[in-house]
């Protein structure tokens, strides 16, 4: 008998979630990006698996731990759930080729654009890649996209300026993640 499978939102936090000032990893620098938490209550409540993907090179360059990820990442969620928001799963990619950490200095498919954490969660939770989207603010979420089969991705790009150059191309370019789910949701 075949599993079911859902449709999920994949979602970068970086740059989509919050707003990305670089190697944030302490729940007192970490700030939604504005419409973000409203967002993803619309999407909470169309019945979305919501998962984050998201490269967190601070624990590869010394910045930062795996330790701290994972307790950013509790607070962020237990803060969204008390606003109605469910996240499903977060995943992160600690692994950077320069990274100054032996244990986490490498290439990796985890780290987007690489697909193992996309094709991870589908299998983790019964998603349907090719029936899910991806919202990210970097070329690196669609490419990871396109490699892992997922059906959608959409870029955040604060300018809504054109698509970057770089293919591939989003499926669609939106100024915050509000306008993104607007547009899902119409």
């Amino acid at each position: 008998m075949k599993k079911e499978t859902r449709k999920a939102i994949f979602l970068d936090r970086d740059g989509v979630i919050n707003v990305d000032t670089g190697y944030v990893f302490r729940w007192a620098d970490f700030e939604f990006a504005p419409g973000v938490v409203p967002a993803l209550k619309k999407l909470t409540g169309a019945g979305y698996p919501l998962v984050i993907i998201t490269n967190q090179s601070g624990v590869a360059r010394g910045y930062y731990t795996e330790q701290d990820v994972k307790t950013l990442t509790a607070q962020m969620t237990s803060y969204l759930a008390a606003q109605g928001v469910l996240i499903t799963a977060t995943y992160y990619c600690p692994h950077h080729v320069e990274g100054t950490v032996a244990l986490y200095t490498r290439a990796c498919d985890c780290r987007k654009p690489g697909p193992a954490l996309l094709r991870q969660a589908a299998n983790e939770h019964d998603l349907s890649l090719a029936d899910s989207m991806m919202i990210g603010d970097k070329g690196s979420d669609i490419e990871a996209a396109r490699a892992a089969g997922v059906g959608k991705a959409y870029l955040i790009d604060a300018k809504a300026a054109t698509p970057p150059s770089p293919s591939p191309q989003p499926d669609g370019v939106f100024k915050d993640l509000s306008a993104c789910v607007d547009y899902l949701l119409r």
